[in-house]
């Protein structure tokens, strides 16, 4: 890790679950990548923008990388020279490396998109992203990914069959063509930690500990036995080594959590320490009363959507009916 002023480097994802130290399939790579650089930094939880494409980000004293921007939080931390674990690739596995990257950046992230959104019954997605928020809105917000990332994939009423038979394909090539590039290797390029490993990590274990066992996803990754292994072993080394720590706290949003964080001493352990009780921030009160709107106009959303739903279905049944009398 580079030297770069004074700052606490801190990451803001989703919580944890399913004994990882964040659920989230985009957030987890950008954990792991700083566990594998042995970069101090504290981790928060960001629950009120459950949503958002801009989770996770990184903060880093004025400085805040959004991962909706400039290819994402561990680009960013390259670009900004803050972490960088890709420098120094030995010149001749350069274009192995990026064809290897981009198998995990696209069919097995849109594989795993899709099986959390579209395959299962969403009770993993509402675990992760949904659980603060009351049952109406998360149940809109879940319907609202679902349809994003169907339009995101392609996927159609026509074709729904035909998508998921590639997606499924594509992700076992991916899956088989990692087995053979990893062999009985520690990492997969350079013995030695990369980006790379961090993406692919991220994704084992999100696969592996987060998706139910009926999940056709990850009983394709189960056939192959040293890619079970790999991320078993850095799971032991860099996941469960900091799991004794307590949770870290959750946070609303990046001034909130600016303003009321303490330093920790490393990774995702915060200390749990009785702290007086004092008067909140107007920043921190007029947050409340946005989020307390946000809450209403997605329960009225909810009601409109509700309505019009079932409006619609009342008139295909009268159609039936005027049809039936016109036989």
């Amino acid at each position: 890790m580079s030297e770069r002023g004074e700052g606490e480097l801190v990451l803001v994802a989703r919580k944890g679950g399913f004994g990882l130290p964040t659920a989230c399939p985009n957030c987890l790579p950008v954990y792991l990548y700083l566990r594998f650089a042995n970069a101090s930094f504290s981790l928060d939880f960001d629950v009120a923008n459950p949503d958002s494409d801009h989770v996770p980000y990184i903060e880093y004293g004025d400085c805040v990388l959004f991962s909706n921007e400039k290819g994402g939080v561990i680009e960013c931390l390259k670009g900004e020279s803050i972490v960088d674990l890709d420098s120094g690739l030995s010149g001749g596995c350069v274009p192995h490396w990026l064809a290897t990257e981009a198998l995990i950046s696209s069919w097995l992230a849109e594989a795993a998109q899709y099986e959390l959104w579209v395959a299962s019954n969403g009770s993993g997605a509402y675990k992760i992203y949904f659980s603060d928020l009351s049952w109406p809105v998360a149940k809109v917000l879940h319907w609202k990914q679902t349809q994003t990332v169907k339009q995101r994939l392609g996927i159609t009423y026509l074709n729904a069959n035909g998508k998921e038979e590639e997606i499924y394909r594509k992700a076992a090539a991916a899956y088989e063509a990692l087995s053979q590039r990893l062999g009985e290797q520690t990492f997969f390029f350079d013995d030695r930690p990369t980006s790379l490993d961090a993406a692919f990590l991220g994704h084992a274990l999100f696969v592996i500990h987060a998706l139910p066992d009926t999940s056709t996803l990850r009983n394709n990754l189960l056939q192959y036995d040293n890619l079970v292994r790999y991320s078993e072993n850095l799971k032991v080394q860099y996941v469960d080594s900091n799991s004794s720590s307590s949770i870290p706290r959750s946070s609303f949003g990046p001034s909130a959590s600016s303003s009321s964080r303490t330093k920790s001493s490393s990774y995702w352990s915060s200390k749990s320490k009785p702290k007086a009780k004092r008067e909140k921030t107007e920043e921190e009160k007029t947050f409340r009363r946005r989020a307390n709107y946000f809450l209403a106009t997605q329960l009225v959303a909810v009601l409109v959507f509700l309505s019009l739903f079932g409006g619609v279905e009342n008139a295909e049944d009268d159609d039936e009916d005027e049809l039936d009398y016109d036989d």
